[in-house]
């Protein structure tokens, strides 16, 4: 295999701890990937740019709010249509906390919005559809994590970051 590029990118999976829900949005039909698809706050690492900023940006750009960062759900590692080089991402996703779910405001990137529990995405997201398995994993593991971390490590994560240099 040629050794090429790729870009990085990010995952954010907002939780509302108000709502006790996490948020699903659906992609504009407009969209020139997966449009009508169910996901999170996703997108690209500008040059220059890290993993975290790029969370902060992403989430408010798309939903014109701020958002803290509880934790790493996982790394992810895939292709934005045909498996060429100049398709290919790794990315990065997080577990994050918005403190007024009411204030969110979505942005042309998304057409519809759902606060849901991890067992309404399981029951939306079918696990046949290869369109919406990433997503319901995604949810499965920030439940799963949100339930196991003590909360002293996740007030250790949101005072120092996971950024390491």
């Amino acid at each position: 295999m040629t050794i090429g590029r790729f870009c990085g990118g990010i995952g954010a999976v907002i939780w509302s701890p108000e709502k006790q829900r996490y948020l699903l949005l659906r992609r504009a039909a407009d969209k020139d990937f997966a449009p009508g698809v169910w996901e999170c706050v996703t997108g690209r690492v500008d040059q220059g740019e890290g993993f975290e900023d790029a969370v902060h940006r992403e989430v408010r750009e798309e939903l014109g709010i701020a958002t803290r960062i509880l934790c790493i759900l996982g790394t992810t590692h895939f292709y934005r249509g045909a498996p060429m080089p100049e398709n290919e991402l790794i990315g990065v996703v997080y577990l994050c906390a918005v403190d007024d779910a009411d204030a969110l405001q979505t942005s042309a990137e998304h057409d519809a919005i759902r606060w849901v529990t991890a067992q309404e995405a399981a029951d939306i997201l079918a696990p046949s559809d290869p369109s919406t398995q990433w997503i319901r994993l995604v949810i499965e593991r920030a439940e799963k994590i949100r339930q196991l971390l003590p909360p002293s490590l996740l007030h250790y994560y949101e005072q120092t970051g996971f950024e390491l240099g």
